[in-house]
């Protein structure tokens, strides 16, 4: 009986420990990744715009409505296998070249934007560029996020699903 006792100490110093760390971390971060893809700004910017065919190209989506617009802006939810249903509004967009959009929803353990670069990068190529300014406001969630998964793990993987519609381009550095 004395081992379980122990174990449960450590289990609860373990999730203290990674309260406390968490807690030390900052709320906001920014991660910026990108990629090359063999489409123009015009399709990337179709693909990325297009609520309706987003559960056709990302698998992790079990849904995405669009819904009514908030003060002159599009919005829309997406539902996942995990969490609570997110809402999302388009904050800004230039066609071609930029999408700015954040979590409109203000009761989730965490929140931000999402900034969407689209550049040429030579003939019928275009580099996207997503940077995430993000919230973690959970501290053992922030832990998680910048410990665990990265904060860069969900612009990675929305990047490979981008990859799944159009050839990714190695780029040489």
């Amino acid at each position: 009986m004395r081992y379980v006792y122990i174990g449960i100490a450590a289990l609860v110093a373990l999730v203290v420990l990674i309260a406390v760390v968490g807690w030390m971390l900052p709320v906001r971060h920014r991660s910026t990744v990108e990629r090359t893809y063999k489409a123009t700004p015009a399709d990337l910017f179709t693909l990325i715009t297009d609520v309706g065919s987003f559960t056709s190209w990302r698998r992790e989506l079990q849904g995405a409505e669009v819904l009514p617009q908030e003060n002159g802006h599009a919005r829309w939810r997406e539902r996942t296998g995990s969490g609570p249903p997110i809402t999302y509004v388009l904050e800004r967009t230039i066609p071609e070249r930029l999408v700015v959009g954040r979590i409109a929803d203000t009761n989730l353990p965490f929140g931000g934007s999402w900034t969407y670069e689209l550049t040429p990068a030579g003939e019928s190529e275009t580099t996207l560029r997503i940077t995430e300014d993000g919230e973690v406001y959970n501290p053992i969630f922030r832990f998680v996020s910048r410990f665990v998964m990265g904060h860069d793990a969900t612009i990675k993987q929305y990047l490979s699903a981008v990859g799944t519609r159009f050839t990714e381009v190695t780029v040489n550095q």
